[in-house]
Formats: C-alpha cells, sequence, structure tokens
C-alpha cells in the first residue's frame, strides 16, 4: 500500500487541515460558548451538562494546543482557571456563522 503524504492531501483540500481541529464533538459548542465571554470551567461545564468533565477536558486542551482558546491560569487558593478565544479563535467565528446560519437553514428546509 502507498504512503499517503499528508502534505498533498492539504494541497488538495485545505479542509483536511482544518477537520483535525475542528473534529471533537463539542468543539463547535465550546467555540460558541467562548465566542461571547470568557468562562471558567465549572461555568463551561453547566453550560454543556452532557458532557463529562474528562471529555471538556481534553476538548479544551485539544483547542488550545491547536491556538483557538487561551487558558490563563491566576495564582489564588482555589485555583481560578479562565478560557477566551486567541486572536486565531476569533478569525474562526466567521465560520461558525456560517455553519450556524446552515444549521438553521438546514433545519427549517427539513421540516
Amino acid at each position: 500500500m502507498p504512503q499517503i503524504d499528508k502534505n498533498e492531501i492539504f494541497k488538495e483540500c485545505p479542509v483536511a487541515g482544518v477537520q483535525k481541529i475542528v473534529h471533537g464533538k463539542w468543539t463547535m459548542v465550546i467555540l460558541s460558548f467562548l465566542r461571547h465571554e470568557t468562562l471558567r470551567f465549572g461555568e463551561l461545564s453547566r453550560k454543556m451538562p452532557m458532557v463529562t468533565q474528562a471529555n471538556l477536558t481534553k476538548e479544551l486542551r485539544m483547542l488550545e494546543s491547536y491556538g483557538l482558546i487561551h487558558r490563563e491560569v491566576y495564582p489564588q487558593v482555589p485555583p481560578k482557571v479562565e478560557y477566551s478565544l486567541t486572536e486565531m479563535g476569533g478569525k474562526f467565528m466567521p465560520v461558525l456563522d456560517a455553519l450556524e446560519t446552515f444549521a438553521y437553514t438546514y433545519e427549517l428546509e427539513k421540516s
């Protein structure tokens, strides 16, 4: 079986490179909440009660590793951690807007 060159795939379809960033089940929801305000872990968790803390932590770490969100840790007891969009995360918001528009259109036409 021939080896797949990931750079060639990206040249043919740049969306393939973005897909690895937004593939998480809750990625879009997290970004949608953070687009409006900076939130602490507990606040995000309450907004997404169907997500386990382990999965939320995993998704937040992944978004941070790709530079879409910023994690700010405050040196206090008890620890305070806040999440916000980075500049790159903000640049993703028009994409999220387009997906939201499509979702509403899809739901209207489907019903």
